[in-house]
């Protein structure tokens, strides 16, 4: 059997030649950063000028605190993939576009390159459902694509949480890379749960890249997932169940009322 058939059967056979992760590296240049002590090169976590993350596996998660700078990265991650600052894909952008300072500064190494998927961060959704019923106003066939998502009607017609989750369910499909800025802020626990499938299914066929900023333990908890947490002293890859997130979220299950009496009345 020669090489070009076996490459027929394969993609009969539904199977990918190239397997997720497709994102494989980024490094920061320091020789593109013309002031390391201005944000966003100030933030810990970039540990300037040795940053790198090496992707591993087709789901990474971003953990941290609020201004850790896991938005800042998530965003540039995107832009290296070519998205739109505020969500949308190569086609569809929302909101005004401008440069990246730590994208510009960032190299990337693919296996292979592929600029297919989406960025969606969930307080930028709402403005993704206006800026799709805006264009459906002046060119409804410009946003025939995006209205179909939701039955060809208006996003705005489905609750925050309900538009989110079927926009993302019925999106993922072939090769790609999604990149998903807190998800949680727009989905219950419940939700979160089938989220985790959607993503599973795609992890399974081999053809999708995830790369989710979260502070949701349910989602860290993702099987086989890299969990990068930031801190002061850079990213540290360690285990869900070691992330400040986790421990707290258990310390409350333990005994609710002792942890809101100690929380609240000290």
């Amino acid at each position: 059997m020669g090489p070009c058939y076996a490459r027929v059967m394969a993609r009969k056979a539904g199977h990918t030649l190239y397997r997720a992760p497709f994102l494989k590296r980024v490094s920061l240049l320091p020789e593109r950063v013309a002031e390391p002590d201005a944000f966003p090169f100030s933030l810990p976590v970039l540990t300037w000028p040795s940053f790198e993350i090496d992707f591993t596996a087709p789901v990474t998660i971003f953990a941290g605190p609020n201004a850790s700078g896991k938005s800042t990265l998530i965003e540039a991650l995107a832009a290296l993939c070519g998205f739109p600052l505020h969500g949308g894909n190569r086609n569809f952008a929302i909101g005004p576009q401008g440069r990246n300072a730590l994208a510009e500064a960032l190299r990337p190494s693919w296996f292979p390159k592929f600029t297919s998927g989406f960025f969606v961060r969930a307080e930028g959704f709402a403005a993704l459902i206006a800026e799709i019923d805006r264009l459906a106003a002046e060119d409804p066939g410009y946003a025939a694509d995006f209205l179909a998502e939701f039955g060809g009607r208006s996003g705005t017609e489905r609750s925050h949480g309900e538009g989110y989750f079927h926009l993302f369910s019925r999106r993922i499909a072939g090769r790609g890379i999604y990149i998903l800025d807190e998800p949680e802020a727009a989905l219950s626990p419940i939700r979160q749960m089938e989220f985790l499938k959607i993503i599973h299914a795609a992890v399974q066929r081999g053809d999708a890249q995830f790369l989710i900023a979260t502070h949701s333990p349910l989602i860290m908890a993702y099987p086989g997932a890299t969990v990068l947490h930031l801190t002061r002293h850079g990213l540290v890859e360690r285990p869900f169940r070691l992330t400040d997130h986790f421990a707290i979220l258990s310390e409350f299950h333990r005994d609710p009322d002792a942890f809101m009496a100690t929380l609240l009345l000290g």
